[in-house]
């Protein structure tokens, strides 16, 4: 048998039916659904002519439109909250297990569905969300869908779908103090562009990704569609294996045993060929911070602003001048040192455990800068209760940050927690793009640590000059 790729060897092995053109029909071991667009998917099937194939392995989240106020009972408007009664009253008459809000395992849906057990190796998962991706850290192959292709999901428990290409990315040698996954990741996309992985399916390797925790290869993966791949995962070890022992859904005795068996021998081949092949030197890479309005317009903290005169491609010049524009920056300026309204640490990104604590080493014993208005939204009702156990929430709060409740929060602005008109906010999420946070708000991507300096600082500064 010729060598083959992990994402060959998942893929096959879900393969229902060869539909020819390229296409094929695959099995869904996991359906997450969450509450924006789900609630209305779920209304009209209730009003359709099928019924859900298989309830048992949907499992659904209230996040995107859930308010994240201390104290909240839902969302922050009558229609949020007669959304997400549509959503609560459709998944139990079909029978679809939901994490409501402020029960035990609510949160963002890419941080319940690995901290459950429910995401795991060799397992083909879909979400209607983009980064859907996040889930292939633990050695799962997961994307993103359409409204459409959802409810094909919920009728017949499958999916059409054109194999796509394989990529490897290598992260060459260990990081420096101050860098993290979304430092390499970000240098990666500023590296290669936001198109570059467009129709691929990325194995992420190297030293720097081994060293990885669990949770940071969620965040590495979790920005594989911001530069085009809707499939980024990162082969399963010890690490993973730890991770997944003993959560909620997880298995069990015997079962996990066999389970072991199994993800052990989720691996590339040894001389398996890839369509496309990237090095990163992360030796290279300082702590990264966006510049613009796309992941791909990131430079190094210490860098400066590009001067849009040195791209030879006008429609790219043109882009960039508008980037700049909408930015309130100026070419040639230096990036740190650039005034900061807003901090928000949170997302599906970076809301973990390993992020808060990243950000509180940063916090402890500072203060929030006066004119700074700071979030910290743990990514889910666990991920709180364990920083509450550990003191975190006390740091921040000492330090002036807002310690809330678990939701998507201000990475979408679709739940009354936005940036203010022309604000400039460091935020931990992934998108930058024009309105994101907000009508005309403007968002800097950068680390859960990065975020916690320029909360401290009132501006954007180099984290090494506190964490040194």
């Amino acid at each position: 048998m010729p060598a083959r790729t992990l994402f060959e060897k998942i893929w096959n092995a879900h393969v229902v039916a060869d539909l020819g053109g390229g296409m094929e029909l695959l099995h869904v071991d996991r359906h997450y659904l969450v509450d924006l667009g789900g609630a209305r998917a779920l209304g009209e099937i209730a009003g359709g002519d099928f019924r859900v194939r298989n309830p048992e392995l949907t499992f659904a989240t209230a996040d995107h439109l859930v308010s994240t106020e201390p104290g909240r009972k839902g969302g922050r408007d009558a229609g949020t909250n007669a959304t997400l009664e549509t959503f609560r009253r459709e998944t139990h008459a079909i029978g679809i297990r939901l994490f409501d809000v402020n029960d035990e395992g609510q949160g963002i849906v890419h941080v319940v569905g690995p901290e459950q057990g429910l995401t795991l190796p060799g397992a083909l998962i879909v979400c209607a969300d983009s980064h859907t991706c996040t889930n292939g850290a633990l050695g799962a192959v997961a994307f993103g869908m359409g409204s459409s292709e959802l409810k094909h999901v919920l009728a017949t428990q499958t999916i059409v779908q054109r194999r796509p290409k394989t990529m490897r990315v290598r992260f060459n040698g260990p990081v420096g103090i101050g860098v993290d996954a979304k430092d390499m990741i970000l240098a990666l996309i500023g590296q290669v562009g936001a198109a570059a992985g467009t129709g691929h399916a990325v194995e992420y390797v190297g030293e720097a990704v081994s060293a990885l925790s669990p949770e940071g290869r969620m965040t590495l993966c979790n920005l594989s569609i911001e530069f085009g791949a809707r499939i980024g995962f990162v082969a399963p070890d010890n690490k993973v294996f730890d991770y997944l022992r003993g959560r909620p859904f997880a298995p069990k005795g015997e079962q996990w045993n066999e389970a072991m068996a199994q993800w052990r021998d989720l691996q590339s081949d040894e001389g398996a060929s890839f369509d496309a092949e990237v090095t990163v030197d992360c030796g290279a890479i300082a702590p990264q911070v966006t510049w613009g309005v796309s992941p791909e317009h990131v430079i190094a903290v210490d860098g400066c602003v590009p001067d849009p005169a040195t791209q030879s491609n006008p429609e790219r010049r043109l882009a960039w001048e508008k980037a700049l524009d909408y930015m309130g920056l100026s070419a040639g300026q230096r990036i740190a040192g650039t005034h900061v309204d807003r901090v928000f640490i949170g997302s599906c990104t970076n809301s973990r455990l390993p992020d808060l604590r990243s950000a509180a080493t940063v916090a402890r014993g500072r203060r929030v800068a006066p004119h700074v208005r700071a979030w910290v939204v743990p990514g889910s009702q666990s991920v709180k209760r364990d920083a509450e156990a550990e003191g975190l929430h006390r740091i921040f709060l000492e330090a002036g940050f807002e310690w809330r409740e678990p939701g998507c929060s201000m990475c979408l602005s679709a739940n009354g927690d936005v940036v203010e008109p022309g604000a400039r906010c460091v935020s931990t999420s992934n998108r930058n793009f024009v309105g994101r946070q907000g009508p005309n708000a403007r968002t800097h991507l950068a680390s859960p640590a990065m975020a916690a300096a320029a909360a401290i600082a009132g501006e954007i500064i180099d984290v090494r000059a506190l964490l040194r």
